[in-house]
């Protein structure tokens, strides 16, 4: 379980921080103390929570680009970090088969420079590498996959979700290697959770961002695929995951170094119809949806984790059920509608969060 005073003071590097996940994950770890860095291109939405909450006014922000290998390794050699998140990715299904190429680029490659500028510059001593639960070989499974499942993935974001994996796991034992670990001092893990939600996305073709943008102006939302089982939860519940690996790591080295999932419970993982008519009678207003017509890219059925390691070996596990996680991205979303100060409010769902998980 994560210890929010061990953050205070820490030098903490994160790549592709003006996304949603990791907006989440500065805000946090400003409220906690830590000194950050970020470094990624803009926001990739108009609006977006890195804008929206001013997240950028609490920390270091640099734009760059994850495959810019000269430029990342200047700026973690300037910054000198003792931990790194590397959060940067293309990260949406659909539009990985559109641009194959950005995507495999990005995820796979952008790892690899990252991966190099650390050892290169030496001085880290914890890296966590974020990837997703698609980057195991899905093969329907009605149990969920554990950490030491093939990794695969059958459409191009997938598959290079599962190639980053295997990146990561070449550097730790060819260059991070545990029984170097006198010598390096760096410990490594990749980390897995599935699917993310909370206040403040507006990626495009996502469920909760297509939800909420047809709600608030008043339309019925498309959904294309309402029988699809996902492991949902709130933002909030594998960040605090990531922190406490991070942690381990930066403690104790490699006994922590490997792969974790970080899902939620059993329950949880729900069709996407369930979440839509929760979400409808959640928002009101006459909130309504309807069945796309037509052909879509192959999207897997169902996909879930097995979080057993995370719970015995980090006392790690799911606090916030699904429907209070609905209930806060409603609340969000009306704030923001309703003009409140969006930084204090996602703050604030940080605090509530940390101070029910330290309760447990």
């Amino acid at each position: 379980m994560m210890n929010p005073s061990f953050w205070q003071g820490k030098k903490v590097f994160i790549t592709g921080h003006t996304g949603f996940k990791g907006s989440w994950l500065s805000l946090w770890l400003q409220e906690v103390g830590a000194i950050v860095k970020g470094y990624a291109l803009a926001a990739p939405t108009t609006p977006s929570l890195f804008a929206e909450a001013n997240v950028a006014a609490g920390m270091c922000s640099e734009e760059g680009d994850i495959r810019d290998f000269l430029h990342l390794r200047q700026s973690i050699s300037n910054f000198k970090p003792e931990i790194v998140f590397h959060m940067a990715a293309q990260p949406l299904v659909r539009p990985s088969y559109d641009d194959p190429i950005e995507t495999y680029s990005t995820n796979v490659m952008g790892t690899v420079y990252l991966l190099e500028a650390v050892k290169q510059v030496g001085g880290v001593k914890a890296v966590v590498n974020i990837t997703s639960d698609k980057c195991y070989e899905n093969r329907e499974w009605v149990w969920g996959y554990r950490e030491h499942e093939a990794m695969g993935g059958y459409d191009p974001y997938s598959n290079s979700k599962g190639c980053a994996e295997l990146v990561a796991s070449s550097y730790r034992q060819s260059f991070f290697n545990a029984d170097k670990y006198h010598i390096h001092g760096c410990a490594l893990a990749s980390v897995r959770a599935g699917n993310v939600i909370g206040g403040g996305d507006w990626a495009a073709d996502r469920l909760i961002p297509d939800m909420l943008n047809a709600f608030s102006n008043g339309r019925a939302v498309e959904i294309r695929s309402p029988n699809a089982i996902r492991p949902w939860q709130h933002v909030l519940e594998p960040l605090s995951g990531y922190l406490t690996v991070a942690e381990r790591l930066y403690n104790d080295g490699p006994e922590f170094a490997e792969g974790w999932n970080f899902g939620p419970r059993d329950e949880d993982a729900q069709p996407v119809q369930w979440l839509v008519e929760k979400l409808v009678q959640q928002w009101g207003d006459d909130a309504s949806w309807y069945l796309s017509e037509g052909e879509h890219p192959h999207e897997a059925h169902y996909l879930k984790l097995d979080c057993s390691k995370a719970k015995m070996k980090l006392n790690w596990q799911p606090i916030w059920g699904l429907e209070e996680t609905l209930g806060r991205i409603v609340d969000w979303q009306k704030a923001w509608l309703d003009g409140k100060d969006i930084k204090q409010h996602t703050l604030s769902e940080i605090k509530q969060y940390i101070a029910v998980r330290a309760g447990k």
